[in-house]
């Protein structure tokens, strides 16, 4: 299908071929444009052909000249961008499977698109990628995918998936790495399934696919109280936890021996969960997986060490501080806190438990403004921290659906909404912001 140019930028290589608002794209060096990836990838060349039809009918081939990556200048129609293919697969660790019903409708949107998985991120399965769609990711020089394996075994990556397609892993990853494409792995760990001896090959598999494959994640399922119609799964404890780390230690000082990389991280998660000692800067290499949760724990600390050297405050006025998290990082947290606080300054770390969901669900971005107003009614504090994670991204609610501003008005001290980072930590506990209504 063409695609619509809704904007020509003055001055660009565009506005001098003489192109214009309303003109049709219809392909580039030959092929016709699916994607933005297509558009990106064609128009990167330094030299191509371009095929336009003017709003009177008029057919039109451009022969552009320009240096490599130098923009071309147009805006294309945003219908291009199509909405995120959808799911095929009915995996037994599904969250989205295990959200209640009645809340907004993007929180039940399910996407395994690779187009995103390059562009944002997102981790796909790969099941949804038929011979074409695999033709135009080695065509377009793909990397890094973000993939979610689970397991190699093929039986088991059915029995996870519930999708016979799951059982090609093995050759859709082999495919890649032959053609030069780079992907980062994520396992998602469910007790009594994909773990013990099929976790152990699955991390040899994909070692076998370094340095295609550069990094493999290890987390936890996440389970919440919804799960009616999915099959049970024990969700890891403190001992587990640590088996766990300790299972993996053993690979990472033998890839690292081999490979110059630890190639296998497990999620902060477990750490939290076990107890023990969170890897340090190093051993995290460099953050491969951090938008996953691999090392924001460690980077957190290291932030908030910089953070109370650049900006050193000693003593305050007397405050009184609740931090309102997760219960699996709330220890962390406070350790932090009663290590960095200035003098004058307290602070209780009280963690959340996630009711809304299930208890086992312990992270600080899922609590509800429900769960948060319940369980600080009793706070005694001049502020109440909670970080910014927990609400969506327009800044106005929760979860739940509940408003900051009705979640703000139940709490019995301000509340303050706080970055992510060791940095903001610093800031909201040292005084050197003063409470706002952001």
């Amino acid at each position: 299908m063409p695609t619509a140019i809704t904007h020509v930028q003055p001055g660009s290589i565009a506005a001098r071929l003489g192109l214009q608002e309303g003109d049709l794209l219809e392909s580039i060096a030959g092929e016709p444009i699916i994607d933005q990836i297509d558009y990106q990838a064609l128009t990167a060349q330094s030299r191509f052909d371009m095929t336009i039809t003017s709003p009177d009918g008029t057919q039109k081939v451009l022969h552009v000249r320009k240096q490599d990556w130098e923009p071309l200048g147009v805006t294309l129609d945003q219908t291009i961008i199509s909405s995120p293919r959808p799911c095929r697969n009915h995996c037994v660790f599904c969250f989205i499977d295990q959200m209640p019903p009645g809340m907004r409708r993007t929180l039940y949107v399910k996407d395994d698109d690779w187009r995103l998985s390059l562009m944002m991120g997102n981790y796909i399965t790969m099941t949804n990628i038929d011979d074409a769609e695999m033709d135009r990711i080695i065509r377009r020089k793909v990397s890094p995918l973000y993939i979610s394996v689970q397991c190699t075994d093929p039986e088991m990556r059915v029995k996870l998936l519930r999708n016979p397609k799951a059982a090609e892993i093995m050759e859709r990853l082999r495919l890649l790495k032959d053609n030069g494409i780079r992907f980062h792995c994520q396992v998602v760990l469910c007790p009594g399934w994909n773990d013990g001896e099929y976790l152990m090959r699955t991390i040899r598999d994909l070692a076998e696919l370094a340095p295609a494959a550069q990094s493999v994640a290890l987390v936890p399922i996440g389970l919440t109280k919804f799960r009616d119609g999915l099959p049970y799964i024990k969700p890891y404890d403190a001992q587990m936890a640590a088996e766990l780390i300790q299972s993996i230690r053993p690979y990472q000082e033998r890839f690292l021996r081999e490979m110059g990389t630890r190639f296998v991280f497990p999620a902060d998660e477990f750490y939290c969960l076990s107890g023990l000692p969170i890897p340090e800067d190093h051993e995290y290499e460099d953050y491969p997986q951090i938008e996953n949760g691999i090392g924001m724990l460690r980077m957190f600390e290291t932030d908030l060490a910089f953070a109370v050297e650049d900006y050193p405050v000693e003593e305050t006025s007397p405050r009184r501080l609740c931090i309102a998290t997760g219960t699996s990082i709330a220890p962390f947290l406070q350790r932090l806190a009663n290590q960095y606080a200035p003098r004058g300054t307290t602070v209780e770390v009280r963690p959340i438990v996630n009711r809304f969901f299930g208890e086992t669900v312990t992270v600080a971005g899922l609590i509800t403004g429900s769960d948060l107003v319940e369980q600080c009614r009793d706070v005694e504090a001049d502020e109440i921290l909670i970080v910014r994670s927990m609400i969506r991204a327009e800044g106005d609610r929760f979860l739940d659906d509940m408003t900051v501003e009705e979640v703000r008005k139940a709490l019995p001290a301000p509340l303050r909404i706080t970055e992510n980072s060791g940095e903001g930590f610093w800031r909201a506990i040292s005084g050197l912001e003063e409470c706002t209504n952001g």
